[in-house]
């Protein structure tokens, strides 16, 4: 292992989008028990040191992989096209009105099946994102679009929670 391999290189997995969550979760686990501290105990301070390195690095791995946005986010940037989504917020027309469509719809809903109807539009319409992005990313290839993508990826989940937040002040 190299504290400078990247996350799919530590994990032993084809650099791409389309991931196993199992066999991600199997090798999180498994490289979890190869560098635990604990083991190390025997071998002095330096080396529980190190391996404590070597279990942060492996979490921060583990949670970039097993999260399809912030692993799309990270195939983009490793290829060369970086989110930069707090620098880089324009987005196609269509999108932006379909955005402010769906606010003035929560906007107005005042029943909880109103705001769940919202809620189901926004996460078919993100699922469809994300194969879409899956294809953009593995079979072709384009990562500066599916950079944009992933932006727009963002957007729809962050209108997802507050979509949620809403479901939770209307739920008895």
């Amino acid at each position: 292992m190299n504290l400078q391999s990247n996350d799919f290189e530590l994990f032993n997995i084809p650099m791409q989008f389309a991931q196993d969550r199992t066999v991600i979760d199997s090798r999180w686990k498994e490289l979890q028990r190869e560098a635990h501290p604990d083991k190390f105990a025997a071998q002095g301070g330096a080396a529980q040191r190190v391996a404590m390195q070597w279990s942060v690095r492996i979490n921060e791995a583990y949670q970039r992989l097993k999260q399809p946005l912030s692993r799309a986010s990270y195939v983009c940037e490793l290829r060369g096209a970086p989110i930069q989504a707090e620098n880089n917020t324009a987005m196609p027309t269509g999108f932006l009105l379909q955005q402010m469509e769906w606010r003035e719809a929560l906007d107005e809903a005042n029943t909880l099946q109103a705001v769940e109807e919202i809620a189901v539009t926004v996460n078919k319409n993100g699922h469809d994102l994300l194969s879409k992005i899956e294809h953009v990313l593995d079979a072709e290839k384009n990562f500066i679009a599916a950079a944009e993508l992933v932006r727009s990826l963002m957007f729809i989940e962050r209108f997802a929670r507050e979509v949620d937040a809403r479901i939770d002040q209307l739920a008895p």
